[in-house]
């Protein structure tokens, strides 16, 4: 098993098309107060500076970086080149994130050496996209990614068959994947930091200390992972949330986003052929209470149905009257299938508006044609479609 992994991707794209920034302590992410580091180049990881920390923090720690705001499209369509590449490459291959891929080369080496495959296809990769790549190659997933990640920035590791214990017991327990923050303070406080030691516990001890996930991360300890590819993404849900940059209790604004953001999903579903039976609403407030309330409802994508139900379930939440962080809508319960009229509320002619609507937008972009209340909300809408087999853009190095 391959696992490929882009070196600071967001931050290695900016360096592709601005090559000043080469060799410059870079830092892509949020620029305003609430903002978070998407990306971070190496001379910046010596300040301490990591993806996912606030970009306030991140300013802190290493003020003299270049700030970069970043393109979801350039990035975007940067991993698409990388993704074609490797398909054009392997016989089954997943994209678990923007920047990071797994690849499944059983029975290869009857026609190729797969080291010198593995070694060839980053080379290519790195050649044809200009972009630095590292790669770890095992026998599974999981020991495949720590490889990687031991090896990163720009390098290729390779672990034989057999020497998956011994590769990982020096590590910290913190580098297998789905040991998180707190899992890692609960095994420090039993004493457990090295691999080894979790290697040598008896399962059980495990298991009743961290529950059904004991077993797992034990076996993963081994070196033992039988997760297979996943070459398609079958979106089960699609959300919309928006932090404010200052808290606010302005109910027009909050409307205006809440209407943009139900609008949208709703467009998605349709130019998916997707349609949803649960929405639900969330509210956080400055004091970081969330709150959230969803409701089952007749399958459909239609915006007239949805966005009252949005408005219907803001109003029961937001009951403290005090300043608001975040909002978000989320559609759940996905299923195929195209919207139907409703024999007693709708008529051919909402029908057909839905379907001029989709095309001008599908033309001229999501935001071309709104509802006049959601005008406000202009950043509200998406660059790529969810349904399109591929895994959300997230952050680079998340554990899984």
């Amino acid at each position: 098993m391959l696992h490929l992994d882009l070196d600071s991707f967001f931050v290695s794209v900016e360096r592709k098309h601005h090559s000043e920034l080469k060799n410059k302590p870079v830092i892509v992410g949020g620029m305003g107060d609430r903002g978070v580091v998407a990306s971070c180049s190496y001379e910046t990881r010596k300040f301490g500076v990591r993806s996912g920390m606030p970009m306030k923090i991140a300013r802190r720690l290493c003020p003299h970086a270049v700030y970069i705001k970043g393109n979801a499209s350039i990035y975007t369509k940067e991993s698409h080149l990388v993704t074609e590449i490797i398909k054009n490459q392997v016989p089954l291959f997943e994209k678990a994130s923007v920047d990071e891929f797994y690849a499944d080369l059983t029975g290869m080496d009857r026609f190729f050496g797969i080291e010198r495959f593995a070694k060839e296809l980053r080379e290519g990769i790195i050649k044809e996209s200009g972009l630095p790549i590292s790669v770890g190659l095992s026998q599974n997933k999981v020991v495949s990614k720590i490889a990687t990640g031991e090896v990163k920035p720009d390098a290729m590791s390779v672990i034989r068959l057999g020497e998956e214990k011994q590769f990982l017991a020096p590590l910290d327990v913190n580098k297998i994947p789905m040991i998180g923050d707190k899992t890692f303070q609960l095994l420090m406080g039993l004493g457990v930091y090295k691999v080894k030691t979790l290697q040598e516990m008896p399962v059980e001890v495990l298991e009743g200390v961290l529950g059904k996930n004991g077993r797992t991360i034990w076996k993963r300890a081994q070196g033992i992972d039988h997760t297979p590819i996943i070459p398609f993404h079958d979106r089960k849900s699609i959300s919309n949330e928006r932090t404010f940059h200052r808290d606010t209790t302005d109910v027009t604004r909050l409307h205006a986003t809440l209407v943009a953001m139900t609008e949208s999903l709703a467009f998605q579903l349709r130019r998916g052929n997707k349609l949803t039976s649960n929405i639900s609403v969330k509210i956080r407030y400055s004091d970081f209470q969330t709150s959230t309330l969803q409701v089952k409802i007749p399958y459909t994508s239609a915006d007239h149905i949805l966005i009252p139900k949005a408005e219907e379930l803001f109003k029961k939440l937001y009951n403290r009257r005090v300043l608001i962080r975040l909002i978000g809508v989320k559609l759940s319960g996905l299923v195929g299938g195209h919207y139907q009229i409703n024999l007693f509320d709708d008529s051919e002619k909402m029908l057909s508006l839905y379907h001029s609507l989709d095309r001008i937008k599908d033309k001229y972009g999501e935001r071309s044609v709104v509802r006049a209340v959601s005008m406000g909300a202009k950043t509200i809408g998406r660059m790529r479609n969810p349904f399109d087999g591929e895994p959300p853009i997230v952050l680079a190095h998340r554990n899984q």
